[in-house]
């Protein structure tokens, strides 16, 4: 009440030049309070449900080895649980925010919600199709993949649209000292694209094809992932932030599964930061800054099946790690340089320069989500765990080439 009260009298007191008092300040300050209070309280409640997790996790495995199994999934469905808590709460707030400020157009924030939504609730009736047997499965993956593609598209266009009637000689990032390069950017990102692809590709030599069990752990990882973005270390002024490990799942599934459904699993995460942390001003700086940029990250499981490094799992993950993220940091520092130039010129740096030191915070991300993921694969178990699902998939691809 004190508190409600306080705020209301500074909003009170701000008025505009016709003697109006600034309701909407009030509304602005009360919305960016309550996000940041949420911020830590799930931050904690995040700590210590896992410590929780992991404290019975281990109890379990000394007293009743065969029941680790069944407790594993509960585990998840309370970190799951946890997650879609955490997502639903804040993007509310957010999106409160973002209406308030007036920061990023409905042109521009429908289209990206639509496309999000399409991705995830395609994912869940391709799982649901699964139990249908093989043809529905395949019927619905093409029919959501096909919409999830007209959504981009639809995104893409809006986001044109958006750059042709806001950005194009606005004088800031138009101007006499900046400029958006259109033309590099669609070439830095379909090269960008290309070469995660064909990595992704190269590297996986798991089964090909999505099935049930890589789609479920692929939502339970990009739900995790996207919860823990909301827990940030530092927030950078003009997008991006450092977080709480919000990357290690995405980086495990890959580990996990391979490459090529990292990728895929990055692609998706991508579009949803981009609903939750928008500065869009134009498609290829869109497919760059979040789609791309993130579609690295589903490079992390590179060195999973490296029979050198076989005795040495936190290697294999770290070394998939600074990868993945050496590709989002490029996507990055590409997208700042060609569409971003103008922030540059107003801090009176050079672009490159600029551009190389504001993202290098992709570092200090990565740098907690190695310490994390080496703590988490110093554990037998997890270990054992990724890499029963890897074996799998070479095993089942292989008795597939043999039938053939």
């Amino acid at each position: 009440m004190l508190l409600n009260s306080l705020l209301a009298s500074y909003a009170d007191e701000v008025k505009d030049e016709s003697g109006n008092t600034l309701g909407y300040l009030y509304k602005e300050v009360w919305t960016e309070y309550a996000k940041n209070c949420l911020t830590s309280v799930f931050l904690y409640a995040a700590i210590a449900l896992a410590v929780v997790l992991i404290a019975v996790g281990f109890v379990v495995r000394s007293k009743k080895q065969e029941a680790l199994g069944g407790y594993m999934k509960t585990a998840a469905a309370l970190a799951v649980g946890f997650a879609v808590t955490v997502i639903l709460a804040m993007l509310s707030l957010e999106f409160a925010e973002l209406a308030e400020k007036g920061r990023v157009e409905a042109l521009l924030l429908a289209p990206a919600a639509v496309l999000a939504g399409t991705l995830l609730l395609g994912a869940a009736v391709v799982y649901a199709s699964s139990y249908f047997g093989k043809k529905p499965f395949k019927i619905t993956a093409i029919v959501c993949a096909s919409l999830v593609g007209a959504a981009l598209i639809a995104l893409l266009v809006c986001i044109g649209v958006h750059y042709a009637q806001n950005v194009d000689g606005d004088g800031y990032f138009n101007s006499d000292v900046a400029t958006v390069n259109q033309i590099v950017l669609y070439i830095s990102a379909a090269l960008l694209l290309g070469a995660i692809a064909a990595l992704g590709f190269l590297f996986d030599k798991g089964k090909k094809d999505f099935d049930s069990k890589s789609i479920a752990y692929a939502a339970i990882c990009i739900a995790l992932s996207f919860a823990l973005s909301y827990l940030r270390i530092a927030q950078m002024p003009q997008g991006g932030s450092v977080t709480v490990a919000s990357l290690l799942p995405l980086m495990i599934y890959s580990y996990m599964f391979g490459t090529r459904k990292g990728v895929f699993a990055g692609l998706i995460y991508g579009v949803l930061q981009a609903v939750q942390d928008p500065w869009i001003i134009h498609p290829a700086q869109f497919m760059l800054d979040y789609p791309v940029a993130f579609a690295g990250i589903g490079l992390a499981g590179l060195f999973a099946n490296a029979k050198k490094l076989e005795k040495l799992p936190q290697i294999q993950f770290a070394l998939g790690a600074v990868v993945a993220s050496a590709f989002r940091f490029i996507s990055h520092v590409l997208s700042g340089v060609f569409a971003f130039s103008a922030y540059a010129a107003e801090a009176g740096m050079e672009v490159w320069v600029y551009s190389l030191g504001y993202n290098s915070f992709v570092f200090v991300d990565v740098a907690v989500v190695i310490a994390a993921g080496v703590l988490a694969f110093s554990s037998p178990s997890l270990v054992k765990q990724a890499r029963r699902f890897n074996v799998a998939e070479r095993k089942r691809e292989e008795k597939a080439e043999t039938q053939e």
